[in-house]
Order: C-alpha cells, then structure tokens, then sequence
C-alpha cells in the first residue's frame, strides 16, 4: 500500500492538473503542503454546491448511482418540522453485522426522533431490511422510513433533516458541509478514519462513534446533536463552513475561478496548467 501510494504521488507530479473536490478555506493548511509538491493543483469543491452554480436545472438529474433512488422518502420528509428528522446512510459499499445494525436500529428507535434511513439490499448477508424485527418496525412506524437508495443532496438539503449518520466518505462529507448538516460518524476503511477525525476535531462539525456501536451510545449521540449544546455548537459549526463553501464556488469564488481556469487550459491543449 506504501508503494501503490507513493507510485500515485510520483505519477500526480507528471499530471497537467490535478483537481480536487474540496475548497481553498477548509483545507489551507494541507493545500498548502500539498502545492509545494504539486503546483498545479485546482480545487474545486463542493461539487454539489458548484454543480449548482454551472448547470441549468433541467441537468441536475444527469448523474449515475450503483441504486436506483428511491425519490418518495422527499415527499416523506416534507411530513416532518425543520431540522427534526435523522438521516441515515453507511454508503454504497460497505457492509456491517446484524448485530451492528440492530445496534443502530434500536437506538434510533429509542430517540424518538424520525428518521429516514437507507438500507441497502446487500448491506447484510441476507438482506437489511430481513434483519430488522417486526418489533423494531413496529417501533418507528409512525416516524420512520426505510429505503434501499435515495437522492442523497436532495435529502440533505431538505429543511427537515437536522442530522446525519454516515461512514464519512469524503463525497458524504462535502455534500453535508454543503447543506450545512452536523453528522455522527461511523468510518470504516480508505480515507473515512481521517475524514471523521478532522469532522470532529478540526472541523466541528461532527461526533463519533464507537466501531463496536451500542444501541446505547446511539441513543444519546442522536440526542446531543439534534438537541445538546454540542450539537448545537456542530450545528452552527456546519452553517459557518456552509457560507464559506457558498464563497468559494460563487462566481468570484476560488473553486469557481479554478474550474474557469481548468476549462481554459482544456481548450488550449493544457500544455502546462
């Protein structure tokens, strides 16, 4: 793995441009080292946020997901107060135990809180949703929703959901600073342990927890971040890092003026970006 990265790094140096999703405030410090390594480095990010800015509304749909979305949990969402309903998704690969996901079933239950919850088909050997109890459905039945793939932006920047429970993939990352959403963060593998770790120490905008998740521990991190005074704190947290991704990808942004300059350099053949 040493290898295969260092090979990436040597191989990133040779490259016209290299482009990252991300923008210019929220990682300064790291860009900066980055750059003295690979000056011709162009963020961009958040893409979701840029993608806004760049494309007329009849593209918004033109994209590709490893599920089919399931768009009527949005229609379920409008049920619900601002800022109320708990968002969860563990991403499109990984997979968990059934001991974990009963884990996080039942302490999303015992919050009361609603929740909006996807369950990939393969998530468990077996299938999630055959994992679940008939009690635990009958639980939440009246506040909750389960679903094997939804239109993850749109839910996240629907102004009932209040917080979001995720693996901490960088594109869930960004798209959740994006909406300003504070997160519980539940890493598995490749760059979400790091991701996580600046979410809740850097950033502020995110808590962890456990690997060997307890229905417990579930239960009163939901509670903090919809209702605590640290999730309070992540809250505003997220809103602020929000305005400054509105900042960089707004037409005098720095994510906006580097992906100008990317397209530039593409009409021109990119002989040195």
């Amino acid at each position: 793995m040493f290898n295969y990265n260092l090979q990436s790094v040597n191989n990133a140096r040779k490259a016209d441009a290299v482009i990252l999703n991300t923008f210019d405030d929220f990682e300064h410090h790291v860009l900066d080292a980055i750059k003295t390594k690979l000056p011709k480095l162009y963020t961009v990010g958040p893409l979701s946020m840029l993608q806004r800015q760049l494309c007329p509304t009849n593209l918004d749909s033109i994209g590709s997901n490893l599920w089919k979305e399931d768009t009527e949990c949005l229609g379920w969402l409008d049920r619900w107060k601002p800022k109320s309903v708990v968002y969860v998704n563990y991403g499109s690969l990984i997979t968990v135990t059934p001991q974990h996901l009963r884990e996080f079933a039942w302490g999303l239950a015992d919050t009361n809180y609603p929740c909006l919850c996807v369950i990939r088909p393969d998530i468990v050997d077996g299938g999630g949703e055959r994992i679940l109890s008939k009690e635990f459905t009958a639980a939440i039945s009246d506040r909750g929703l389960l679903v094997g793939w939804c239109p993850q932006e749109r839910v996240l920047s629907h102004p009932s959901v209040g917080g979001f429970l995720t693996h901490c993939g960088w594109n869930s990352t960004m798209e959740s600073v994006s909406e300003g959403v504070p997160m519980i963060c539940w890493p598995f593998f490749a760059e979400q342990q790091m991701n996580c770790f600046y979410s809740c120490t850097k950033w502020g905008i995110g808590m962890e927890i456990d690997s060997d998740v307890k229905r417990e521990k579930v239960e009163s991190l939901v509670r903090e971040l919809m209702e605590g005074m640290k999730g309070q704190g992540l809250r505003q947290n997220a809103i602020d890092w929000k305005k400054k991704a509105e900042i960089a990808t707004s037409p005098d942004g720095s994510s906006y003026i580097n992906f100008n300059k990317i397209v530039t350099q593409l009409k021109q053949g990119m002989p040195n970006a």
